[in-house]
């Protein structure tokens, strides 16, 4: 069991709640209010449903050896497209939905220029995604007008703050969008193509696989991913910020692919450890702020817990610690050598 992917994420992210059980019996009280569900564990849901989205699209990403810095600011974008318009236009449903079209459209524009700069031009991902991540947060605020742009639409704050069967709906998107993408990359040759082309790229472009087209299809993947994330985030709170919105999130979302057992280095994946590794990520967050710790320990706190959790993971920490716990065995004490008998 030691040896399966997922058990150490699974082993900290229990280890944690154990730990704010212990701390706080009160951490697990969970509270009906009108028909709506409501405790840390439901804050945990609720707010970490765009960090699992971005993990996601992350997943894929470093499954083919690139990255993409630029989430942040495609939610950026996203969040403050998609309030703008509906602040110019308070039509009710009908402005809401062509508010997300426009926001999940920009997000697949600006996923296809991140593919294009990286299997097209040869660009390193990490410098084509952060072209974007620097320019990004620009284009927001221009979409801004570098001003927080405040709302009030039930329609489009139901996507971060809305319930269905007491449940945060937020959350219910986010197990859409990975309930699909499992399905995509795993009941088909999908998932085994990305993961030839992340170990292998040479090898899977002689075997005659289309290494580029499924580069920038998971980079378009990654920025719709984002875009819908930067929904949730500004429907969250009731307005967009083209500052803060997203702020560090493409830090939190490659962590958690870490931490859920995807390598950097490309090749095999797992969504589920993606997800596992994102809801430690806000477990942690969460934590902080219902312990009253000082909230400048959040980025400390994650810092340890992945390093834990990272050295747990590795094969070679693991030995090391087997050797060590190992005692050296006593020697044998010498036995007198037995008398031979020789006869003719």
């Amino acid at each position: 069991m030691t040896k399966h992917r997922l058990f150490w994420p699974v082993v900290a992210l229990l280890a944690l709640l154990l730990g704010d059980l212990i701390a706080s019996p009160a951490f697990f009280s969970i509270e009906l209010r009108d028909g709506h569900l409501y405790g840390n564990l439901v804050d945990i849901l609720k707010n970490g449903a765009p960090l699992i989205l971005i993990a996601i699209g992350m997943t894929l990403v470093i499954a083919t050896r690139g990255i993409d810095l630029s989430v942040g600011a495609v939610v950026a974008i996203s969040g403050s497209l998609a309030c703008l318009w509906i602040a110019d236009h308070p039509d009710g449903v009908g402005a809401t939905l062509v508010a997300v079209g426009l926001a999940l459209g920009l997000s697949l524009v600006l996923g296809v220029w991140n593919g294009w700069l990286v299997a097209q031009l040869g660009i390193q991902p990490i410098i084509a995604t952060l072209i974007l991540m620097v320019a990004g947060r620009g284009i927001a605020q221009l979409i801004s007008g570098g001003q927080i742009i405040t709302i009030n639409a039930a329609p489009y704050e139901w996507i971060g703050s809305g319930f269905v069967l007491t449940l945060p709906s937020a959350i219910l998107i986010a197990l859409l969008v990975f309930v699909l993408a499992s399905l995509l990359v795993r009941r088909s040759a999908l998932g085994m193509l990305v993961e030839a082309v992340g170990g292998n790229p040479e090898a899977s472009r002689l075997a005659g696989l289309r290494s580029a087209r499924l580069t920038w299809l998971v980079y378009v993947f990654c920025g719709l991913c984002a875009g819908i994330a930067g929904l949730m985030i500004s429907a969250n709170v009731h307005s967009a910020d083209a500052n803060h919105a997203g702020l560090f999130i493409e830090l939190d979302a490659i962590l958690a692919v870490v931490v859920g057992g995807t390598q950097l280095t490309g090749g095999r994946f797992s969504l589920g450890g993606s997800v596992i590794g994102a809801l430690l990520i806000q477990t942690l967050t969460t934590t902080v702020y219902a312990l009253g710790i000082p909230p400048e320990a959040i980025m400390l706190f994650k810092a340890l817990v992945v390093l834990a959790v990272c050295l747990l993971q590795s094969p070679a920490f693991r030995r090391k610690l087997r050797r060590r716990g190992a005692r050296p065995a006593a020697p044998a004490p010498a036995s007198a050598p037995e008398k031979v008998e020789v006869t003719a």
